[in-house]
């Protein structure tokens, strides 16, 4: 069997590998570095439905022991707290809301089951430079001199993406002049474990500070710097040193790890040429607040790679490939969106902009309406694809609660809520029933049945049926799901509703199923 090629052995393109292995098809990944990176933290929170994508390749239980799990991000001005967002924790045997874990360390996990997975040949320090995209394979170019033959070919090689620019997609966009400086200390800060944006703290007069808990005793910082900062003037100068020293004051830390960066907006205006695709950093950049990166990413990765899965094992038209593009684009651009509203408002290009927000910020301070002005970060949640090729339409989103950590509705696009379930005889949570096949949950064991046996005569994909009168003996899906005493919810690989059906109908199934796998309506 030909494999996927994938480009970067990061961790969206190990993500990818592992995705597809969890399908049974083989891969081959290409890496420029010789060894990977352990430096710095670089991404470091991860959200609750990117962490059951960790989980499904076997690594999310080592994360979340390893990181720091938060359920609170605050916002200050100055010395004040304005307001509070928390995220609902869901108590034991359910993934955190968010963990806090560096980069490398999901990067060496992700590599460690990479290594140890016979499906996933990996090719340190052999770039790819080359590659041709045909309507029968793709092939990569090495820098070694070995050509590599594939079915498809993933583009995960980050920001300076080779893939995309041999493929010639252009990635229009913006970079913000502004600097920022980031450090990771290991000192015993008074902070507790939570998200802290400052405004215009005294550490930081006129610009921000954001704060983070990681692991092992290390503090995440970053600080916004004018544009002209010289980072290497100020660690000779002694001037890092005072900057954190105004946060840390007598107590004794030790810099782990420091850069200073700009932040650049991007996205590619195509997702996907022929063979060959992008995910990751090679296919959009965010700034960061709000952690939108490298969770999109993670999401790109399942999103293409069950999608390649199905083409691959003839249970899906090659064209369902197209709502890769379709899905990720839509969701690329939500996220420039929120992220390009946020840096308006941290970064003000104005004289202007720069008074209202100052005006804002003061009036904050007495008056709890314009609190909900303040953009400190929108933080990160799954898209919804109500409007994909691949979502049967269900009723409108008017009037659904929309606010983070807000229970989703579940109506088709959205992804499906978490719980605790019994499935097999074995104590588990629905979503860990998720990732080798559609699955249907009726009502009721003969509907779950019958559900069954529609399945295979709708598609050629993998279909599990349950009953949540057997699975939900707890009975708190039912709520979650807003289920009906008939009503049957069809849910893709990758977690999202593809319909929500008023009650179990033959014709109704099998549309929603082959819609879904990408065929055209019949």
């Amino acid at each position: 069997m030909e494999p996927v090629l994938v480009a970067g052995a990061g961790p969206v393109g190990l993500a990818t590998a592992l995705l597809l292995a969890r399908w049974r098809v083989p891969s081959v990944v290409l890496e420029a570095a010789a060894e990977r990176s352990a430096g710095g933290s670089r991404a470091i929170c991860f959200q609750r439905d990117v962490l059951d994508i960790f989980d499904r390749v076997g690594c999310a239980d080592g994360m979340v022991a390893e990181g720091v799990t938060w359920t609170t991000g605050r916002t200050f001005y100055r010395e004040q707290e304005l307001f509070a967002v928390e995220f609902p924790d869901q108590g034991a045997g359910v993934l955190p809301p968010w963990i806090n874990i560096s980069q490398s360390s999901v990067e060496r996990f992700l590599l460690a089951r990479a290594v140890a997975e016979p499906l996933i040949e990996l090719r340190f320090g052999d770039p790819l430079v080359d590659l041709a995209s045909y309507q029968d394979r793709a092939e990569a170019q090495a820098g070694s001199g070995t050509r590599y033959r594939g079915s498809h070919l993933v583009g995960a090689d980050g920001s300076r993406s080779t893939v995309r620019e041999c493929l010639g997609v252009d990635f229009p966009g913006r970079s913000f002049p502004d600097q920022f400086l980031i450090c990771d200390i290991r000192a015993d800060l008074p902070f507790p474990s939570e998200r802290r944006f400052y405004f215009d703290p005294r550490w930081n007069p006129g610009r921000q500070v954001l704060v983070h808990q990681c692991p092992d005793g290390v503090w995440r910082i970053d600080w916004q710097v004018p544009a002209g900062f010289d980072f290497a003037a100020e660690r000779a100068s002694g001037g890092l040193d005072a900057r954190v020293r105004r946060i840390t004051g007598e107590i004794p830390y030790q810099i782990v790890w420091a850069t200073a960066y700009r932040f650049h907006e991007r996205v590619a205006q195509a997702f996907g040429v022929g063979r060959a695709f992008l995910a990751g950093d090679a296919a959009h950049l965010y700034a960061p607040f709000g952690a939108r990166g490298l969770n999109s990413g993670m999401a790109d990765a399942e999103n293409l790679a069950w999608k390649l899965a199905f083409v691959r094992h003839g249970w899906a038209p090659p064209d369902l490939l197209d709502s890769y593009h379709a899905e990720r684009s839509a969701a690329a651009a939500e996220n420039l969106r929120v992220t390009s509203a946020t840096m308006e408002f941290l970064v003000p290009r104005t004289t202007e902009s720069r008074r209202w927000r100052t005006d804002t910020l003061d009036r904050a301070l007495t008056d709890p309406d314009a609190r909900s002005l303040i953009d400190s970060g929108k933080l990160a949640e799954p898209y919804w694809y109500t409007a994909s090729p691949l979502t049967t339409p269900g009723p409108p989103l008017d009037g659904f609660p929309t606010a983070p950590g807000a229970i989703r509705p579940a109506v088709p696009g959205v992804i499906c809520p978490d719980g605790p379930v019994v499935a097999d005889g074995v104590a588990t949570r629905l979503r860990r029933l998720f990732g080798r096949s559609f699955v249907v949950l009726t009502q009721t064991a003969p509907a779950a049945a019958a559900a069954r046996r529609l399945a295979v005569r709708a598609v050629a994909a993998p279909v599990t049926a349950y009953a949540l009168d057997e699975i939900d003996q707890a009975g708190t899906l039912r709520a979650a799901l807003a289920a009906g005493p008939d009503s049957v919810h069809v849910v893709r690989p990758d977690g999202h509703f593809a319909a929500v059906l008023p009650r179990l109908d033959r014709a109704a199934l099998e549309a929603a199923l082959r819609r879904a796998a990408g065929h055209p309506a019949s």
